[in-house]
């Protein structure tokens, strides 16, 4: 694991900051509407409030929230990176204690802007993390596991799981607060598959004249691989090659930019690939 300091402290940057709005977050928001975020942040104000409500005991945010990390971060250090690992743990421990030192702040008192702001500012911090490569933990760890593992985009599975612990909430402490936290969870998601699009794909299908060139730049700048076809151009009566070949949507625009520096008259289609069978290559989790 080595350190390169460029990089390695613009990652920390983005850490410290996306931690520190994730701590804002539950302070103003999350609190005032009384919302349980889901993961494992949500789970520990779900016992955090169980505790102080049944047993009369207040315990901080961090006991709960690094002890309900512990496991995740070992699959995060065992199968996923050691240097993301630790990073994560960084984001986990800075703002787990944020949340208990800065104050609580009610910036309105309406239930569905808290949500769908709140929802924003949540995502939009745990993209920082995402681009620091690190997570903010819990079932993001879960998430980026089968993710790299079985080529599959996880988030949607994961607010299916925060919607049963909400249940639970919702049994426990009313049904209004539940249902509102699972309109924060929507928010929140939504916007993160927007904000973070490193594993999901695009299928390109370029006609030109310089195939070469163009699965070049396309090797270099993604090291993916393509598929040369050959055919016939039905409106000219001319031949025609097209490069196939299967992005991330973060590497659309470059690739995009260079196709058209290439060749500025190719013909481009762009489509969501929604599954995907086969290798796939992926920048290494360092």
């Amino acid at each position: 694991m080595k350190f390169e300091w460029k990089s390695d402290c613009r990652r920390i940057l983005l850490v410290v900051i996306g931690s520190f709005l994730m701590a804002v977050n539950i302070n103003t928001f999350v609190h005032a509407a009384e919302l349980y975020p889901g993961g494992a942040s949500g789970l520990s104000l779900l016992l955090q409030k169980v505790f102080g409500d049944f047993a009369g005991i207040q315990l901080p945010y961090t006991l709960f929230n690094v002890l309900l990390n512990a496991v995740p971060a070992y699959v995060g250090f065992r199968y996923i990176g050691k240097k993301f690992t630790l990073l994560s743990c960084l984001v986990i421990a800075l703002s787990s204690l944020m949340t208990d030192l800065l104050p609580r702040i009610s910036i309105t008192s309406e239930p569905m802007l808290s949500c769908v702001f709140g929802g924003l500012l949540g995502a939009f911090a745990v993209s920082l993390c995402l681009h620091a490569d690190a997570t903010s933990g819990g079932t993001d760890f879960i998430a980026m596991y089968v993710s790299q593992k079985y080529e599959r985009d996880a988030f949607h599975y994961i607010l299916m799981g925060n919607v049963v612990m909400l249940g639970v909430a919702g049994a426990l402490f009313g049904w209004e607060k539940a249902l509102y936290s699972i309109i924060y969870q929507f928010t929140y998601t939504q916007a993160l598959h927007g904000l973070y699009k490193r594993y999901q794909k695009h299928t390109l299908f370029i006609i030109t004249q310089k195939p070469e060139e163009i699965y070049s730049a396309i090797a270099q700048s993604t090291h993916h691989g393509a598929t040369l076809f050959r055919g016939t151009g039905l409106y000219e009566q001319k031949e025609r090659t097209m490069v196939y070949s299967v992005v991330s949507s973060e590497e659309i625009r470059p690739v995009l930019s260079k196709v058209k520096s290439i060749d500025e008259h190719a013909f481009i289609n762009v489509l969501k690939t929604d599954q995907f069978q086969g290798r796939f290559y992926h920048k290494p989790t360092d």
